[in-house]
C-alpha cells in the first residue's frame, strides 16, 4: 500500500513524495512581468514538496488577466525563472510551470495598448479581475478568428520550449477554471460555428492541438494538464453534458503519454459537490499519474493515496503559510494560519516570512 510520503514517478519526473504544491497566484511579479528575487526564496522554501507547480504564468502579453502576474514569452522572463528553478533544484525540489492564457477573464488596462481580451466568444463574462484600480469587471472580449488559432497553439509550444530553457522539470497546461481553454471546451461559453465550436469533437480541438504541440516540443513525460470539469469559476456555466465532454477530451489525450492529469474536484476553492460528476470515469481513460485537488486536508490526502484513488495530491493555501508543509503533514504538526490580506500583491510579508517548525522551536527556546 502506497503512502503520501512515498517516492513516485510522474512521466519523466521523479518525485520524492506525492505531495504537490498547487499553483497559487500571488501577484508579486516585478517590472517586465518577471518573477522577482523574492520568488526564488519563496519557491526554494517549499522545495520539500514532491512537485511544485508555479503560479499561473501567461504565454503571451494577450494572455494576462491580473495585475503583476509573471509571463514566459521573452528572454528576460526566462532568465528570471532560471534563477527560481536553480534555487529549487539546489534545495532538492522539482518544479513545473503552469502555462496560462486567461482568455476573456481580463481587462484592457492589462493588455497591449488598443487590444481587448480574446476568447471563443464575444460575450462578456460576469466576473471581475485585479487591476491597478483594484477589482474591476472584466472587459468585453472579441472572438478569436479561426485563422488566429494556429498562432495561439504555437504560443503554447514556444512557452513550453522556454520553460525547459529556464530549467523547469516540465510544464502544466492550464485548461481549467473558466480560462481560455475551458472557454472553448464548454458549450455554455463556446458559441462558435467553425471547426472549434458545436459538437464535442470541435470544442475539444483547441485543447487537443495545444497538448499535442506541447508534448511534441518537450515530450509527453514532461507535460501535465489541469482540468476542472464542473467548477463555476470565472462565470464558467455548466456544460450541457460535462461527463461526455471531459471523457472525450481525456480519451483524445491518452495517446500523448502525459506525465499527469491534475483534476479539480467540484468548485475550485469551494464545494466539492457543486455538480454531479464521476471522476473515476475520467481516471479509467487516462494512463498517466492521477493528481487530485480541492480542499484536501491531511486525512483526506492520506486516504486518497492509501486507497489508490489518487497518485498525487495537490494542496494550495496551506503551502502559503507552511513552507515545510510536507514535514508538518508527516508529523501531524500544527499548521501556521495564513494572513489572507497578504495573499495578493505586496512584498516579503505573508510571502517568505512564514516560520518553519524548526524556526518556531528556536523562538520558543
Amino acid at each position: 500500500m502506497s503512502t503520501l510520503f512515498d517516492p513516485f514517478q510522474a512521466g519523466d519526473i521523479v518525485l520524492a513524495n506525492r505531495v504537490v504544491m498547487a499553483p497559487l497566484t500571488r501577484n508579486r511579479a516585478a517590472a517586465g512581468r518577471v518573477p522577482s528575487h523574492l520568488a526564488e526564496t519563496y519557491y526554494a522554501q517549499r522545495a520539500s514538496a514532491g512537485l511544485i507547480i508555479t503560479e499561473a504564468s501567461q504565454i503571451s502579453p494577450l494572455g494576462q488577466g491580473y495585475l503583476d502576474t509573471p509571463g514566459l514569452y521573452n528572454a528576460e522572463q526566462v532568465a528570471a525563472w532560471r534563477r527560481v528553478t536553480d534555487a529549487v533544484h539546489v534545495a532538492g525540489g522539482k518544479i513545473v510551470i503552469q502555462l496560462w492564457h486567461v482568455g476573456r477573464i481580463s481587462h484592457v488596462s492589462l493588455l497591449p495598448e488598443g487590444q481587448v481580451p480574446v476568447s471563443s466568444t464575444a460575450r462578456q463574462a460576469n466576473s471581475k479581475t485585479f487591476t491597478e484600480k483594484g477589482f474591476e469587471p472584466v472587459s468585453a472580449p472579441r472572438a478569436l478568428r479561426t485563422e488566429e488559432l494556429p498562432g495561439l497553439v504555437q504560443s503554447y509550444r514556444d512557452a513550453a520550449r522556454r520553460a525547459i530553457e529556464a530549467g523547469f522539470d516540465g510544464v502544466e497546461v492550464h485548461g481549467a477554471n473558466g480560462y481560455l481553454i475551458d472557454q472553448f471546451l464548454r458549450d455554455s461559453i463556446n458559441d462558435r460555428t467553425d471547426d472549434y465550436g458545436g459538437p464535442i469533437e470541435n470544442r475539444t480541438r483547441l485543447l487537443r492541438e495545444v497538448m499535442q504541440a506541447v508534448a511534441a516540443e518537450i515530450g509527453g513525460g514532461r507535460t501535465g494538464l489541469r482540468l476542472s470539469p464542473v467548477t463555476p469559476s470565472n462565470d464558467a456555466g455548466q456544460d450541457s453534458d460535462p461527463q461526455a465532454l471531459f471523457n472525450a477530451a481525456v480519451e483524445q489525450l491518452a495517446p500523448l503519454g502525459l506525465a499527469y492529469l491534475h483534476v479539480v474536484e467540484g468548485a475550485t476553492g469551494g464545494p466539492r459537490d457543486v455538480a454531479p460528476f464521476d471522476y473515476e470515469q475520467l481516471r479509467r481513460r487516462f494512463p498517466g499519474a492521477w493528481m487530485v485537488n480541492n480542499g484536501y486536508d491531511r486525512q483526506m490526502a492520506l486516504d486518497a493515496v492509501a486507497s489508490g484513488r489518487a497518485d498525487l495530491v495537490a494542496i494550495g493555501r496551506p503551502f502559503i503559510s507552511n513552507p515545510d508543509l510536507v514535514r508538518r503533514l508527516r508529523e501531524n504538526a500544527p499548521l501556521n494560519v495564513p494572513d489572507n490580506k497578504t495573499f495578493y500583491g505586496g512584498g516579503a510579508q505573508g510571502y517568505t516570512d512564514y516560520p518553519t517548525l524548526d524556526q518556531q522551536a528556536t523562538v520558543k527556546l
